[in-house]
């Protein structure tokens, strides 16, 4: 099912603008903190009430479904349960999104890190026409971060690699140290991406796929941010695609 583009007037940009606008005075800064963390509970609270009514409504759906296989025949039940899902996902990545900023940091070895995540990755393209390949410099140090929310954050840009090739392709994942930053590039062979999107790739609730969210590059922009670091993007059409990421080793 075809779904709108919906776009919202509150960017990336915008966050950007406001922690600079708190970093220019002291009581600037608690009040927009005040303002801030007020909207992060309401979202969070409207997430979750929202959230487990509908988890038992799609348990009951599929009780329903597994006692009466006929009720797949049903005229427009398929479209029911892509709704119901579709609901289910919007509300998991707009509580991901939420929390992004929220780090539980640890200390661990970038290099075996980086592994697990293209080990785990190149299992799922083994039975597709996809080639994974991965460079990982010998010499990482440890990486201070947030495991999981980063771990996330990867594979999300991995996925959308693969979502990326509609048939053969390859896709390569590259990790060195440069100037004591953790540089990770993710590159595909896949459709692109036009000149236009470009510049609102990582807005929250913009998106330009049929079943897109459009929280998932913007939860990649906010964790790469609150660890300090960066994240890039360079494409073109029917040529691939390239996001680089720079995280701070200390």
């Amino acid at each position: 099912m075809e779904r709108m583009v919906v776009t919202m007037p509150f960017t990336a940009n915008d966050y950007e603008k406001l922690h600079q606008l708190m970093n220019s005075s002291p009581e600037i800064r608690e009040l927009l903190q005040k303002l801030l963390d007020s909207q992060q509970y309401t979202i969070s609270k409207i997430s979750h009430e929202v959230r487990n009514p509908l988890t038992l409504i799609y348990s009951t759906f599929q009780l329903i479904e597994s006692s009466h296989p006929e009720t797949r025949d049903f005229s427009h039940w398929s479209e029911l349960r892509e709704d119901i899902e579709y609901t289910i996902s919007l509300l998991q990545e707009l509580s991901a999104y939420n929390n992004s900023e929220h780090l539980h940091l640890s200390t661990f070895s970038a290099q075996e890190f980086l592994g697990q995540i293209c080990l785990s990755f190149a299992a799922s393209c083994v039975d597709t026409d996809i080639e994974f390949s991965s460079l990982i410099a010998p010499d990482l140090p440890s990486l201070t971060a947030d495991r999981l929310k980063l771990h996330e954050a990867i594979l999300n840009l991995l996925r959308n690699a693969r979502e990326a090739i509609s048939s053969a392709g390859s896709i390569r994942l590259e990790a060195v140290l440069k100037d004591q930053m953790l540089q990770i590039t993710i590159s595909d062979t896949g459709c692109g991406i036009s000149p236009e999107y470009l510049d609102t790739i990582f807005d929250p609730f913009v998106t330009y796929k049929p079943d897109g969210t459009g929280l998932g590059l913007a939860i990649v922009s906010r964790t790469i941010t609150a660890h300090a670091g960066t994240v890039t993007v360079t494409s073109s059409c029917g040529k691939g695609t390239s996001f680089l990421l720079l995280l701070p080793i200390t």
